[in-house]
């Protein structure tokens, strides 16, 4: 695998649009998480202020230019509106393998297939081009949306790591970790395209 982290990754199908996140983005994402701080309850960086939301985009940009995260801003084609964000991360060259995930969108958007085109647009990313051999997924035992979600792709549960993260309100989070082999991609991208 050769994730290049200098290069402009633009993903799309007739549904979204992703593109690297810019510092211009806060205006977009700014009426989708100033406000709701339930939207990123379960993550350890809430983003529910101006201030919050400014420092997750500069940090972001940061992580790009360090190579160690490759974030996204989602737009949604049939809206005609930003709707979150998305990341590769986690990212091993050597080991063939990422995580998706840092993914958040507006409550409008919630089940309204904007995730799951997201995630098969990143997942046939790293599976085709990138030739990945493994892409993890992870979540707090307590959000069930994003679990069922995560189950719904094709990732299957590997376990729980206990007490695995601290997080902004102080709760010791348990990450439930999640995976897609690429020799399981075939049959998945298959029924993801249904």
């Amino acid at each position: 695998m050769n994730f290049v982290f200098d290069k402009d990754i633009i993903l799309e199908n007739d549904a979204v649009q992703l593109r690297p996140i810019l510092l211009t983005d806060f205006e977009y994402l700014k009426p989708l998480a100033i406000g709701d701080k339930k939207l990123l309850e379960y993550s350890p960086k809430p983003i529910y202020t101006e201030p919050l939301l400014l420092n997750f985009i500069k940090e972001a940009i940061l992580n790009r230019e360090n190579q160690t995260r490759y974030t996204f801003i989602a737009y949604c084609k049939k809206t005609q509106a930003y709707a979150g964000c998305t990341s590769f991360m986690n990212i091993s060259n050597h080991d063939d393998k990422l995580e998706i995930g840092g993914t958040w969108f507006g409550r409008t958007f919630h089940r309204s297939g904007v995730n799951r085109n997201c995630k098969y647009l990143m997942l046939e990313y790293a599976f085709e081009r990138l030739l990945a051999e493994r892409i993890e997924f992870k979540t707090d035992e307590r959000n069930i949306v994003s679990r069922k979600a995560i189950e719904a792709i094709g990732g299957k549960m590997e376990g729980i790591f206990r007490y695995h993260m601290l997080l902004s309100d102080g709760h010791r989070r348990n990450t439930v970790y999640y995976s897609i082999l690429r020799e399981e991609w075939p049959d998945l991208k298959v029924k993801l395209l249904k």
